[in-house]
């Protein structure tokens, strides 16, 4: 199953869910008289000591995570009013589907209530998959075990390589198909090779011998062990995230036969043909240092042990969508264990996920795979975002790319030849707000509502084939990759700056809120995408959108010291006691909501048009902006998922998303009165100030 995530760099608010529309019948905002709720603040502490604390204080004390989820923030409870409607939209659609529907809507109903026939699902038990796993039975070969792993994009089975198909990084006018290292079923390599995951360690083998029963394999026990051991040395021979995330050691062009010189020890020509990949000529590798190891571990594992493998990765991918004793077994592990969720969703909420998606673009749950979530973007788009929210949005956005240009402009430590490029970039960039202006067609997607696993690998089929076949055509600049239901956006390859209507939805975005506040929130989240075109990944891609290195060596220079500097100060918070942030792994996310805040409280400035901002409730617009910032980021995570967030996922948990950028900008001082002695202050010498 490929969940490789085809973009340069994505705001991706973790946990974050879908959104919330704001009561249309009233002229409050969704919180507190002007936007902000106050009541939930704890402006009794010092905001020089957590600013975070501050504007959440009160919340964040009497708030529980639920115990069906793994955290509990005002995302969520938008996430909680979307499920409903988009409950209503499916259950709606499911009344009138038949068996086999044609339109777009019976089809969505007809996927939904394929999965709460939760009588048939428990009926069919491991049956649902038995054509896969006995095709993996039959595997006796390297290459015959090679083709299964080619069908990971469209079927539910595992791989050691990942195949997606983007831009070409060197070559943005062309598509091409890259490859990348894959193989593991916990979140990242450390939960193998760090004594700290032990436990979790433990839990996966465990995990990994239920399936393996469940399924009918021989002496699970003993092949579980097998099973993680094996990808234990998948681990140690993969790249870290850190790694990963440098594009140019990640784009390593190179025909099929060289391919097969770099890592001879995999059947490539099976995989690809398998993949539907078999006329491709040229790849783009990723990992280029891990591929001759996985392959040569290929090479030399025994066909039984990959067989056993293959198996958990097919029930792993699978459970999701079957019986009772799988779903169970797939909710201990990956939500209760991994992420310390302790009640399972009940059944319709699955269900509606498993039919639109959710949150899969910003993910790599195993349950994001096949789905409807385009059209399930439609019907959504339809009734639940409204014209007014996409002019207002889009008035942001020329103002926070007006105030961008101006602050390049006038950088004191870049050169006028790279600030040139850096203007042109900018200016190429393409705003998308809402949906699509092109609707996918789903009129050959065959959904039958007695067919639930049929439906997601047919879905899933649909949807690949669509992707190979634009490889040779020209690159489709109107493109999205999250679905309009999204609470989401995104910086991608296309040099596009992507909104889902899913996120502008209070309290990121309150058409009734005060300026300040909308600002402080949806305009820093603006700002925060516009400046991952120009962070430590987003800056090595230039204004054609090509992979190239267009900064001169002594702005390269000045502009890494100060990433560096960020980085330092982010790998000193501490999340959990002896729990460190990453900063080189966060780097990319940290500069962009510096740069986001910083652009989001100039543009506000610049909206005054040279009045003065209100004072309301005794708050200044200054000190609004940052309050908006904070309340956006309201909420919390079990430790389980603060561990799994600071271990596998870029982004900085909530907390620091607020107290780290803050600190470093002077008018969160003057607006506060921060003084030497308070926890978060910094001196001037030690602000970080890149955008």
């Amino acid at each position: 199953m490929n969940k490789t995530i085809i973009a340069i760099a994505c705001a991706a608010f973790w946990l974050a869910g879908a959104a919330w529309a704001a009561d249309t019948t009233s002229n409050a905002p969704q919180y507190g008289r002007w936007g902000f709720d106050s009541a939930g603040a704890d402006m009794q502490g010092k905001p020089g000591d957590n600013f975070f604390r501050y504007a959440n204080g009160r919340w964040l004390d009497r708030t529980a995570i639920p115990a069906d989820k793994p955290a509990v923030s005002l995302r969520l409870l938008m996430t909680d009013r979307t499920e409903q409607r988009l409950h209503t939209i499916v259950e709606d659609a499911a009344k009138h589907a038949g068996k086999s529907p044609a339109t777009l809507q019976d089809k969505v109903g007809a996927f939904y209530a394929s999965f709460m026939d939760s009588a048939r699902v428990d009926a069919l038990g491991a049956k649902a998959i038995a054509p896969e796993l006995a095709d993996v039975r039959g595997a006796t070969t390297r290459d015959a075990l090679a083709g299964l792993m080619g069908r990971t994009t469209t079927d539910f089975e595992g791989a050691l390589f990942n195949a997606f198909i983007d831009v070409d990084l060197k070559d943005p006018k062309h598509y091409a198909v890259y490859i990348v290292q894959a193989g593991l079923g916990l979140p990242d390599r450390d939960y193998y090779m760090k004594p700290d995951f032990a436990k979790q360690k433990a839990a996966y083998r465990a995990y990994a011998s239920r399936l393996l029963a469940l399924s009918g394999w021989p002496n699970p026990e003993a092949s579980a062990r097998d099973v993680v051991a094996f990808e234990t040395r998948i681990a140690e021979s993969s790249w870290s995230k850190v790694q990963q995330r440098d594009p140019v050691a990640t784009y390593n062009p190179m025909r099929i036969a060289e391919l097969q010189q770099l890592a001879p020890g995999f059947a490539w020509p099976a995989f690809f043909d398998a993949a539907g990949l078999g006329h491709v000529q040229r790849v783009v590798v990723g990992e280029k240092t891990a591929f001759p190891k996985l392959a040569d571990l290929y090479a030399h594992t025994p066909i039984a042990t990959i067989q056993a493998w293959q198996a958990v990765r097919v029930a792993d991918n699978a459970a999701y969508y079957l019986s009772q004793p799988f779903q169970q077994a797939y909710f201990d592990m990956h939500e209760k264990t991994l992420s310390g969720q302790q009640v399972d969703a009940v059944r319709w909420k699955r269900a509606v996920h498993a039919v639109s998606g959710g949150d899969c673009a910003v993910g790599e749950r195993l349950d994001c795979f096949g789905n409807l979530s385009w059209g399930v973007g439609q019907l959504y788009t339809a009734q639940y975002f409204p014209p007014a929210s996409k002019a207002k949005i889009e008035a942001l956005v020329d103002n926070l790319k007006a105030t961008y240009h101006a602050r390049i402009e006038k950088l004191d430590w870049m050169s006028p030849a790279t600030r040139q490029q850096a203007l042109r970039k900018l200016d190429t960039y393409t705003i998308k707000v809402g949906y699509p202006d092109h609707p996918r067609d789903y009129a050959n997607v065959v959904i039958r509502s007695d067919d639930l696993i049929g439906n997601v690998t047919r879905a899933a089929t649909a949807d690949w084939h669509f992707y190979v076949g634009r490889i040779n055509g020209p690159v489709d600049r109107s493109d999205w990759i999250m679905s309009p239901q999204t609470n989401d956006a995104y910086n991608g390859t296309l040099r596009d700056i992507v909104f889902p209507a899913g996120i502008l939805q209070a309290p990121i975005f309150d058409p009734k809120a005060d300026p300040a506040i909308n600002y402080g929130a949806i305009g820093a989240v603006i700002g925060h995408e516009m400046t991952h075109g120009f962070d430590d990944e987003g800056r090595k891609i230039d204004a054609d959108g090509a992979l190239h290195d267009w900064w001169t060596a002594a702005d390269a220079t000045a502009f890494e010291a100060r990433a560096k500097k960020l980085g330092a100060q982010y790998s000193a918070f501490q999340p959990l006691p002896g729990v460190h942030i990453n900063g080189d792994l966060t780097m990319g996310e940290n500069i962009a909501d510096l740069g986001g805040l910083t652009l989001a409280f100039d543009a506000y400035h610049a909206s005054l048009h040279g009045k003065p901002a209100p004072v309301i409730d005794g708050t200044t617009g200054d000190q609004r902006v940052f309050l908006g910032w904070a309340q956006a980021w309201r909420g919390k995570l079990t430790d389980d998922a603060i561990r799994r967030q600071v271990t596998s996922d870029p982004h900085s948990p909530r907390a620091f998303r607020v107290n780290g950028p803050v600190r470093n900008l002077d008018a969160w001082y003057q607006a506060f009165g921060i003084k030497p002695g308070d926890t978060l202050y910094l001196a001037p010498a030690d602000r970080v100030r890149i955008w």
